[in-house]
């Protein structure tokens, strides 16, 4: 014998969809997410980068023996480089710092002790709308500066004398100076894959790849690299995800 059951002779509760509500939220945030990605593409310099900017004729108040250098590129574009000497007896090569994207030089000068006590001078540059530094902040500004300052560094040291480090940000910076010129060493602290993997991490609902104008692809540029590399990976950089520089290993592996 069969018997009915209760539940299932039980008429269910019918859910009614309000669409005209649920139209209008979808049109708020369809406008929010418009909005949004239009004040990324167009701002962008503004949400990558925190630039701390000095006036040309600030003076710097480091300790130890250091030079301020500027060096005229164009008519409104100035290269702020800071010169840390070594503190040993003996001088074995020097530093190429590139640091990442906040502050200026005042703030990553603090690192230079590491290595002047070890017979390296360290150069600080800062990108421009850094510091001192002045012009059009872009992607090939970035690797034309860096490569202003190798040329300088050319000038007193021997390509086997002269370490490339880099640093969050600059990593892909060092990484395309290294790519194109001879070194003795290339140092990356918290390298990333390409600066649009950086980004989607905390933006992935926008088409990151299509709307940066900065890509710094370190990936491309790591395979070309003869020099010796060393990364340091860290959970602590509030930029770079300890997961995006693990995406490098295959490409070291390629360089060997």
């Amino acid at each position: 014998m069969i018997r009915s059951c209760p539940f299932l002779s039980s008429s269910l509760p019918v859910m009614k969809i309000n669409y005209k509500k649920a139209w209008k939220w979808f049109k708020i945030l369809a406008i929010v997410y418009v909005l949004g990605g239009v004040a990324l593409y167009f701002l962008q310099d503004y949400v990558l980068f925190h630039p701390v900017t000095l006036k040309r004729d600030h003076n710097y108040n480091f300790p130890g023996k250091y030079k301020d250098i500027n060096i005229p590129i164009t008519g409104n574009s100035n290269l702020n480089i800071v010169q840390f000497f070594s503190t040993d007896t003996i001088t074995k090569g020097v530093v190429l710092y590139f640091h990442g994207n906040k502050k200026n030089i005042s703030w990553y000068a603090k690192y230079s002790p590491y290595f002047t006590k070890h017979g390296y001078e360290v150069w600080l540059i800062d990108y421009p709308g850094f510091g001192k530094s002045t012009g059009k902040l872009t992607e090939q500004t970035l690797y034309d500066w860096a490569n202003y300052m190798y040329k300088f560094a050319r000038t007193r040291f021997s390509a086997d004398s002269i370490i490339i480090y880099g640093k969050s940000m600059g990593t892909g910076i060092a990484t395309h100076l290294a790519s194109i010129q001879p070194c003795k060493n290339l140092i990356l602290e918290t390298p990333y894959y390409d600066y649009p993997s950086v980004i989607w991490h905390y933006l992935p609902i926008y088409p990151i790849e299509w709307m940066l104008h900065y890509k710094i692809p370190t990936h491309d540029y790591i395979e070309k690299v003869t020099a010796p590399i060393t990364i340091f990976e860290g959970t602590d950089d509030r930029l770079v995800t300890y997961n995006n520089a693990k995406r490098l290993k295959s490409f070291l592996k390629k360089n060997g």
